[in-house]
Order: C-alpha cells, then sequence, then structure tokens
C-alpha cells in the first residue's frame, strides 16, 4: 500500500541578517562561558562541568559559523554581480 503525500511546490528560501544573527549567538555562548567560570567550583561539585564546555563549544562552532556565512554571503554577492 503506498502512501499518498500532496504534492507541493517548496517555497522560497527566507533571507534575512545571517552574519549578524551567527555573530550574535556565538557572542551569547561566549558570555555564558565567561559567566559560569566564576562558578566552576560549584558546577564541579554538583556533576554539571559540561554546561561550562558546552557554552565554549558553541562559542567555538559560532567561530567556525561566521566564517561559513560570510563565504557564503560573498559567494551570493558575486553571483548576483555576475547575472546582471
Amino acid at each position: 500500500m503506498k502512501k499518498w503525500t500532496p504534492t507541493r511546490e517548496a517555497p522560497e528560501p527566507l533571507e534575512g541578517p545571517v552574519v549578524p544573527t551567527v555573530v550574535g549567538g556565538t557572542v551569547l555562548w561566549f558570555v555564558l562561558f565567561l559567566a559560569q567560570l566564576p562558578f566552576y567550583g560549584w558546577f564541579e561539585d554538583h556533576g554539571h562541568t559540561w554546561w561550562v564546555w558546552t557554552c565554549l563549544a558553541g562559542a567555538g562552532l559560532g567561530l567556525i559559523g561566521i566564517w561559513y556565512v560570510r563565504g557564503r554571503d560573498a559567494a551570493l554577492a558575486r553571483a548576483a554581480r555576475d547575472d546582471t
């Protein structure tokens, strides 16, 4: 028995301020990391040190994300410039 799924055209992708959004998220992760550092002893006593390291990992991955979206924006700008 074949499942019937209605076929629809895919919507256009939403474009917005991608670079500032990723930069803002990266800064937020890093600020959360810095805010938790004074309480590292408490986190360690309660077995929650992964919270601190998760924030640092989020900031690090955010740096990779910034590099990626800046390159993507540059490529989109080049493509738009070449099409005209």
